[in-house]
């Protein structure tokens, strides 16, 4: 008998659902099943393959609510979190299949004759999603791989895959073709790292720590595959003296609170001018303290539990209960819970202000001048995303060219949108997902000459 994984309830520790494991010998399956599959679905008339992408994305809305339920289950996500995840993938599948009939070549003027270059599909395609956002970052790699003709096969992680199985099942109600998009449910070091080294996997896309991370690159070096990473984050909000103190104050709770501060584009790192410092912190302590924690499920909770007790103990280690800061509250009982936490008076160089946390918890450090707020910035060894408050459009600029973060926000703390690209600098990641051009993320660019000499005589 295979082995089962517990999915369990992280607000209530409860056990929802038990699921086998898959081995090395079903991942095997699973690639030559995928690769039969992906020979039928490049076949398909572009026109075809979009139509089929986009009564999945019906299909998938049509049970939004259900898969928002089950990520709430599963991941203890608020409900409203939940249902604009269900709606991401939605919307992805649409967008995606939008670029079937528009992943175009060139033609590139050659004497003697005729160059045009065609993108071609790589084959088989290995996902690997986390935890923190089963659903949207499964569809990261998934929607575009299938677009581009692949076939896509999804390891979640240990914890969450309900939502990803139930991703599975509506693929075929859609009329996807059986085995191009198939869930291997499993442990990391098995199905995962069974991925990763399998030859007939062309690419993998990886999201999760930059420590896996590295090991899964140099993996795929060993048969020069294709590997697109996603990883950490220790994101910066700088507020400048000039910016608008009450909206960056009452935007920032949720910046890293969001997902109980479990995303890698938590702004973290809350860098704030000397000058307007102690106003900031008189503006962000009610602010704090009106985040509602509590049951996932209820319409007015804001955060809920942490993942898992693992990651409820990994949190705890990064926090003296005596360090001066702000905290929130956090119910008491069963459950994963760890109160809303902002520390000042932290070195910059202290664990909790350069390492990725992973949970509900920022540090503020002043600063006094452009200069070192975008040394602070800079000072940790992730590039990720960041937020800028000014109403200064020069200083806006200046910063946003100096700060090293693959996305940055300027008076706002948007990072991700399905239509635009998203990636990290430094050991943030390798390469770049989402946008207008996600699609040939997923191709092999292949260059055809035709000469119109003819034969020599």
């Amino acid at each position: 008998m295979s082995e089962q994984l517990q999915v369990l309830n992280p607000a209530t520790e409860e056990v929802v659902a038990t699921v086998p494991a898959a081995s090395v010998a079903d991942v095997d399956a699973a690639v030559v099943r995928a690769a039969r599959a992906q020979t039928a679905w490049a076949a398909l008339a572009p026109a075809d393959r979009a139509r089929l992408l986009r009564r999945f994305a019906v299909t998938v809305d049509d049970h939004r609510e259900e898969l928002a339920q089950l990520e709430v289950r599963e991941a203890g996500h608020t409900v409203g979190n939940a249902r604009w995840e269900a709606g991401n993938v939605r919307d992805l599948l649409d967008y995606a299949a939008g670029g079937v009939e528009r992943l175009t070549g060139r033609q590139i003027p050659v004497p003697g004759g005729l160059d045009v270059t065609v993108l071609e599909p790589l084959g088989v395609v290995g996902v690997i999603a986390p935890w923190n956002f089963p659903m949207p970052i499964a569809a990261w790699g998934t929607a575009p791989a299938l677009a581009a003709g692949n076939a896509v096969l999804l390891k979640p992680a240990e914890t969450t895959p309900l939502t990803a199985l139930r991703l599975a099942e509506l693929a075929l109600a859609a009329g996807l073709p059986e085995g191009l998009f198939q869930v291997l449910p499993g442990h990391g070091p098995v199905a995962g790292n069974a991925l990763v080294e399998h030859p007939g996997v062309a690419k993998i896309v990886f999201t999760g720590s930059t420590a896996v991370g590295r090991q899964v690159w140099a993996k795929g070096a060993a048969q020069l595959k294709r590997v697109t990473l996603e990883l950490g984050g220790k994101s910066p909000n700088i507020v400048f003296a000039d910016a608008d103190l009450e909206t960056a104050a009452r935007s920032t709770p949720m910046s890293f609170l969001d997902n109980s501060g479990q995303d890698c584009c938590a702004r973290t790192r809350i860098l704030v001018q000397r000058t307007v410092y102690d106003r900031f912190l008189e503006l962000l302590g009610p602010a704090i303290e009106a985040v509602r924690v509590g049951d996932p499920a209820d319409e007015s909770t804001d955060m809920g539990p942490l993942i898992s007790r693992t990651q409820l103990e990994r949190v705890r280690s990064y926090v003296d209960p005596d360090a001066a800061g702000i905290r929130g509250k956090a119910p008491e009982g069963p459950g994963f819970w760890f109160p809303p936490t902002v520390l000042t008076g932290v070195d910059p160089h202290a664990r909790v202000a350069v390492e990725e946390v992973f949970g509900p918890v920022a540090v503020v450090l002043p600063f006094e001048d452009e200069a070192e707020a975008v040394a602070l910035a800079n000072g940790t060894d992730y590039g990720l995303s960041g937020s800028i408050w000014t109403r200064d459009v020069g200083r806006a600029l200046r910063v946003s060219g100096a700060v090293r973060a693959g996305n940055l926000s300027v008076n706002s703390h948007s990072s991700v949108r399905y239509w635009t690209p998203f990636g990290g600098f430094k050991q943030s990641g390798v390469g770049r997902e989402l946008g207008p051009d996600a699609l040939t993320a997923f191709t092999e660019t292949k260059n055809v000459f035709i000469s119109t000499e003819g034969p020599a005589q």
